[in-house]
C-alpha cells in the first residue's frame, strides 16, 4: 500500500504523540504504515507512506535516485549565477550536493495558504524556485538556497517520482499505485 499525503506546515512526521503538537496520527488513520522519508516540521507538501519496507527503502534511499521536486519561496530575486550554482552542486561545508535541477518559476498554481503565513517585508521581494533533487540530506534545500544568498521562506515538496501533490487538499491523503513512482 502506498499513500500520498499533503502534509501541512507544523505537522511532525511521526505517529507517536507529541504533547501540544500535531503528528501524522492526527491525519492518517490507516494502521501499520510508515513515512517513506521525512519532511521537516516547517516544510509542507507531499509525503509518501507505506506498509512495504522494500518500497519505503526505494523511495527514501538516494541509491535509487528517485526525483523529488520542491517549490522554494525564497527571499530576494535569485541571480543566474545562484541558479547555476544550485544546478552544478553547492558546497555546504560538510558535503557538496549532487547536481540538481533548478529554475525560477511563477507562484505555483492552486497553492494553499500557509498557516501561519510567511513573514512579509515590503522592501524585500520574494521569488519561487523549483528544485529537483535525487538525494535528500537534512534540510538540504534550505541550506542550498541560503548558501547561494537566497534563504528559503517556505518549502513545499511538489512530487516524488511521478506522484504529485496537485489535487490533494491540505491535510488530505489518498492511496496511489506504487507503479506511479516509475519514470522519474
Amino acid at each position: 500500500m502506498l499513500i500520498a499525503f499533503n502534509k501541512p506546515f507544523g505537522v511532525i512526521c511521526k505517529f507517536s504523540p507529541e504533547p501540544g503538537r500535531p503528528t501524522l496520527a492526527d491525519y492518517i488513520r490507516t494502521p501499520d504504515i510508515y513515512p517513506a522519508g521525512r519532511l521537516d516540521t516547517d516544510s509542507e507538501g507531499l509525503l509518501l507512506l507505506t506498509d512495504d519496507g522494500a518500497l519505503q527503502a526505494r523511495i527514501s534511499s538516494p541509491r535509487f535516485k528517485l526525483a523529488k521536486v520542491y517549490w522554494a519561496q525564497v527571499e530576494g530575486s535569485p541571480t543566474d549565477d545562484a541558479i547555476a550554482t544550485l544546478r552544478k552542486g553547492v558546497d555546504l561545508g560538510d558535503f557538496v550536493t549532487q547536481p540538481a535541477g533548478a529554475r525560477l518559476i511563477e507562484t505555483p498554481e492552486n497553492l494553499w495558504a500557509r498557516d501561519p503565513p510567511i513573514r512579509y517585508r515590503a522592501k524585500i521581494p520574494t521569488s519561487w524556485l523549483e528544485i529537483t533533487l535525487r538525494e535528500g540530506k537534512n534540510r538540504q534545500v534550505r541550506r542550498m538556497t541560503a548558501r547561494v544568498g537566497f534563504p528559503t521562506l517556505r518549502l513545499v515538496r511538489a512530487s516524488i517520482g511521478n506522484v504529485h501533490v496537485q489535487g490533494l487538499a491540505l491535510g488530505e491523503s489518498r492511496e496511489v499505485d506504487a507503479a506511479s513512482l516509475r519514470g522519474s
